[in-house]
């Protein structure tokens, strides 16, 4: 059995998409958690994402900054978004792609924290709300889960699954911006028990362009 014997690389999924594993300190991880409990606690808490179709998303999400709901974002804001983690979003960047990276800087205006519980996931879709091509910033707390890179013309193949587990950084952009991607499953109990979450938490920083 070689699980855990070796360490994971970091790798460039598909042109823009890099995934950077263990990015995260379990320190920074810890702080993150209890960020997010905190943002949930008000004015503003986690909640099902009603689609205009009557759908319901089975995760639940807070928006930080610039509120964003199907398919569009307001003019609002509920819970500001912190300027540590638009930082930490900027950083993410540099770690991915180099200092310059050939993107004109990275100003995140927004973050959706996706809390996924028992049984959620997350269907294939694109991020397409925004009017810069700016990349996304995806950092992943608690438990592993399959995320799933696809295209930008449809939601089956050609897709690439990679593991993300608690302190990966994920970023997609240039001509991976507008790929379809989801979570179609959590690995439950996967998470350090240090970590004292259960489930698996999903922050994403974006810029607008709004």
């Amino acid at each position: 059995m070689s699980e855990g014997l070796f360490p994971r690389e970091r790798a460039v999924v598909a042109p823009g998409a890099v995934h950077v594993p263990g990015w995260l300190s379990l320190a920074r991880q810890r702080e993150l958690v209890d960020a997010c409990r905190e943002w949930g606690r008000g004015p503003d808490s986690y909640r099902r994402t009603v689609l205009p179709g009557g759908g319901v998303m089975s995760v639940r999400s807070l928006c930080l900054g610039r509120r964003w709901e199907p398919y569009r974002y307001l003019d609002s804001v509920g819970v500001e978004l912190p300027d540590w983690l638009a930082a930490l979003g900027r950083e993410a960047v540099v770690e991915a792609y180099g200092e310059s990276g050939g993107l004109g800087g990275f100003s995140p205006d927004t973050a959706l924290v996706n809390f996924y519980g028992a049984g959620a996931r997350m269907g294939m879709h694109q991020d397409k709300e925004e009017r810069s091509g700016a990349p996304v910033v995806s950092l992943s707390l608690g438990d592993s889960c399959v995320f799933r890179l696809g295209n930008a013309e449809n939601r089956g193949r050609p897709y690439r699954d990679v593991e993300l587990v608690s302190g990966d950084l994920f970023v997609f952009g240039g001509a991976s911006r507008w790929v379809h991607h989801g979570v179609p499953a959590v690995r439950p109990g996967t998470a350090d028990p240090a970590l004292g979450l259960a489930g698996r938490l999903n922050i994403t920083l974006r810029e607008t362009g709004w």
